[in-house]
């Protein structure tokens, strides 16, 4: 037989039996087949989950540790005095508000920061041996743990206050030239906001992001000037509002304000140059002044002990 003629044969028989497969092949179910597919790459499973396996699927800290400090929080919330949360607050509020810490959260952190510190003296006065040392190392270790945060806290917020000090006079000059260019006030406000980067632009920001919301403009400027803790800021804001309750030009008052602020910020630049003469005789004392004894006096004093 001629080659060509066995291979048309055997083509077609493989044609004749492929068809013969796929009639005889059992009918599927797409959709069913399709469901189950993805069942196993997400990972879907055919019995639903119950509330304790949802509960268990949780990382660890907002199954245990969030709950645990939320109920800490509370306990110690109500017996905190509501003005001493309301200080806190305002504090944190002014720190921005660090790893979202509320009144509550910073009081179980002050717990935790003790305990810490409690462990950590257990551990010196163990080092140390002597029971006497234990108490006062566990004691002293605990008192400055529990009050660690407060300084940490009053550190950011004294950083806070400083940097609005130290913005404030050029945010004036800005918004004394673009009121002069023609701006309206909240107009004003909103370029000098987005001028800067600082902790006092932040705070304007926020007080026009109240205004926008529907509080009273004179309202949030009385705020912002309370709450910030600066006396420089407190008096601008107050003069504002004096302006616009008796309706003295608002460009007037600007001129003025930016005219003290800049003389201020000269007595203060003076001021600490005039102290840095103090507060260089420490070092001087310290380490200065006793290398110098050491070369004058060294010498005699080591002929005066050489036994004779």
């Amino acid at each position: 037989m001629p080659i060509p003629i066995l291979l048309a044969l055997l083509l077609a028989g493989g044609v004749v039996l492929f068809f013969i497969g796929l009639s005889r092949a059992p009918e599927v179910d797409t959709a069913a087949f399709v469901q189950e597919r993805l069942n196993e790459y997400e990972g879907v499973q055919e019995k639903p989950l119950t509330l304790e396996e949802m509960e268990l699927q949780q990382p660890f800290v907002e199954r245990f540790l969030r709950p645990t400090v939320a109920r800490l929080g509370a306990a110690l919330s109500r017996s905190t005095p509501a003005k001493q949360r309301a200080d806190l607050d305002a504090r944190l509020q002014l720190a921005g508000r660090p790893a979202n810490l509320t009144p509550e959260d910073f009081g179980v952190l002050r717990l935790i920061a003790a305990a810490a510190g409690a462990v950590v003296g257990l551990l010196l006065g163990l080092l140390l041996a002597n029971p006497v040392y234990l108490v006062i190392a566990l004691a002293l270790m605990a008192i400055l743990g529990y009050y660690a945060p407060v300084l940490w806290l009053g550190q950011k917020v004294d950083g806070v206050r400083t940097e609005i000090q130290k913005a404030l006079p050029d945010a004036l000059d800005l918004l004394v030239i673009t009121v002069d260019a023609g701006l309206g006030f909240d107009a004003a406000l909103d370029r000098v906001a987005a001028k800067y980067k600082n902790a006092l632009s932040d705070r304007i920001r926020q007080m026009l992001r109240e205004v926008s919301l529907g509080r009273p403009r004179q309202e949030a400027m009385d705020e912002m000037g309370r709450s910030a803790g600066v006396d420089d800021l407190h008096n601008f804001v107050q003069a504002v509002i004096q302006s616009e309750q008796f309706g003295t030009g608002i460009g007037k008052i600007l001129r003025i304000q930016t005219d003290e602020m800049r003389r201020k910020r000269r007595q203060r630049a003076q001021q600490l140059g005039a102290q840095a003469t103090l507060k260089m005789m420490l070092p001087m004392i310290g380490c200065v002044f006793p290398t110098l004894w050491i070369i004058l006096l060294g010498p005699a004093v080591l002929i005066i002990m050489r036994p004779r």
